[in-house]
């Protein structure tokens, strides 16, 4: 259950807080229309992460406007992914913003201590992979998980790789970042005892497609446990590994 419903539970057991306001702070409108967005401000219960703000396609006013609204409704920590540096510098006028210029992340809040079962680590083919690691790996880390990252460990040099097989024996999730032929999330896919993401990248020559090529050999893997995220989707397989990381027996 989510933790902010529990402890307003746990609050009107113990007398802190009455049934009505509990019942008010639970009725508040699920979100707030704002003209050009409607920002969910129930994700976090419904799902335990709250609302992300995607920044591409949105002007720094309107992201302004967006992260303005989540904050006066009580959100400690927003992540903008795929955020210019025009949005960055607008934004930082106004609010405290950790801006990662190769992963295009806007943070707003900071990072909480890790609480999840375990570690994600994220590998990558290559060092032109990072950008979309980095998106990954900030985006599990502000949401709670520990993440290790092990780039430039691709298959033209698979022995990079396997010096680091205690790390990825250790994982509770492994995230596998490739372009060109997307190999890695196959050879991952076979050593690792954990589930796997792979994520395509861009990243290569002609006839990679713009990562179709990745795509559809990480798709076909015959390494049982590998699931997979669209082109580029550094956002998705962090947001997903998260999830893995923190899963409960749910009563």
């Amino acid at each position: 259950m989510n933790s902010d419903i529990r402890k307003l539970l746990e609050d009107v057991q113990s007398g802190a807080v009455s049934v009505d306001d509990a019942l008010l702070k639970i009725k508040m409108s699920p979100f707030e229309d704002i003209g050009y967005a409607k920002v969910d401000l129930h994700r976090r219960v419904r799902q335990g992460a709250a609302e992300v703000i995607y920044g591409a396609g949105k002007t720094p006013e309107q992201i302004a406007g967006i992260i303005e609204s989540m904050c006066r409704h009580g959100q400690s920590r927003i992540l903008i992914t795929r955020m210019n540096e025009e949005a960055a510098e607008f934004v930082a006028k106004t609010t405290s913003l950790d801006y990662r210029k190769d992963a295009k992340v806007g943070i707003v809040g900071g990072f909480p201590e890790p609480d999840g079962i375990g570690k994600i680590v994220i590998a990558t083919g290559g060092t032109s992979d990072i950008p979309v690691a980095e998106e990954a790996a900030l985006t599990a880390e502000i949401l709670g998980s520990k993440v290790v990252r092990l780039y430039d460990v691709g298959v033209s040099g698979v022995h990079r790789l396997l010096a680091h097989m205690d790390l990825i024996m250790e994982a509770s999730v492994v995230i596998a970042i490739a372009g060109m032929e997307g190999a890695l999330a196959s050879v991952v896919g076979g050593l690792a005892d954990c589930p796997v993401i792979a994520v395509p990248t861009s990243v290569g020559y002609g006839a990679s497609f713009g990562g179709i090529s990745a795509l559809l050999s990480m798709l076909n893997s015959c390494a049982s446990g590998v699931s997979v995220v669209n082109i580029d989707n550094g956002f998705g397989a962090g947001f997903l590994a998260n999830r893995i990381n923190h899963m409960e027996v749910k009563k």
